[in-house]
């Protein structure tokens, strides 16, 4: 059966992954919720980089932490090409942070993320898999972005922020120090009357809302202040993330975990 699917995520994934649901035969409408761009002020990010020798691990939030902290690298860039000198270990909850590590020349020996058959892409996951590595007096950079709102202000990204501290006090529990550097910043994207045209249609015409992101839900709602969304089905890939679905209004909310597989078989099974 085919379903229209309405994709959210931040591009260049949200594009990716309405190409492979269009390749299953489903109608797809990208409409992403997030905006990702650089920093104007880059000077905290060259002093981690400075000082990365000292730490034991750094840990990145997602594919854009990865990328625009990168790009600050000092000396010529070496994507694609093993990094001079490596003793740090870089860990990512997920493959699609892992696969932007190694582009970037990371050694795959020093990297720790949860195998993608586990299925389970977060910081618990993650702390499983690095918790007996982790020693008093380790040093822990972990490089996130700033989710900026319509007023200009700026607070932590709130996308991974829940799972960031839970991380962050753990590894305080076990004797680490944990610094954090702000690489990128997420915010609302900017909608003409078109994309609110479509949106408030798909609202109501069986479209399916794929949401991989809290945030992306509390955009939605300041973009489309007042919108019935009773009878919309939404799907979530994480419980914090169904939960937000809910509190915006949609009348069915699914969930599975992060994996292709997982979300294609629930968006296509009937609610």
């Amino acid at each position: 059966m085919s379903v229209r699917i309405i994709v959210t995520r931040v591009q260049p994934q949200a594009q990716h992954w309405a190409d492979r649901f269009a390749a299953r035969g489903h109608e797809t409408l990208v409409l992403p919720l997030i905006e990702v761009r650089g920093l104007n002020n880059t000077t905290a990010v060259h002093a981690a980089w400075q000082q990365m020798p000292g730490y034991a691990a750094a840990m990145f939030v997602s594919r854009h932490a990865v990328d625009f902290f990168f790009q600050e690298q000092p000396g010529p860039l070496s994507t694609g090409k093993p990094l001079a000198v490596q003793t740090t270990r870089f860990w990512s909850t997920g493959p699609g942070t892992a696969k932007a590590l190694l582009e970037h020349g990371a050694a795959p020996a020093l990297m720790d993320t949860p195998p993608e058959l586990a299925g389970q892409f977060d910081s618990e996951a993650l702390w499983q898999l690095v918790q007996t590595r982790v020693r008093p007096g380790d040093k822990v950079l972990i490089v996130r972005g700033d989710s900026v709102a319509p007023d200009g202000s700026t607070t932590a990204d709130n996308d991974q922020g829940v799972g960031r501290e839970w991380l962050a006090g753990r590894l305080r529990q076990a004797g680490a120090q944990v610094d954090f550097v702000v690489a990128y910043q997420r915010g609302a994207p900017f909608w003409g009357d078109r994309q609110r045209e479509l949106a408030c249609d798909a609202a109501s015409d069986g479209s399916v809302w794929l949401f991989s992101s809290a945030e992306a839900l509390g955009h939605l709602r300041g973009l489309l202040p007042g919108q019935n969304w009773s009878s919309t089905r939404a799907h979530a890939t994480h419980p914090r993330i169904a939960a937000a679905a809910r509190d915006l209004g949609f009348g069915v909310v699914t969930q599975s975990r992060p994996t292709w597989e997982e979300v294609l078989a629930s968006v296509e099974s009937p609610a």
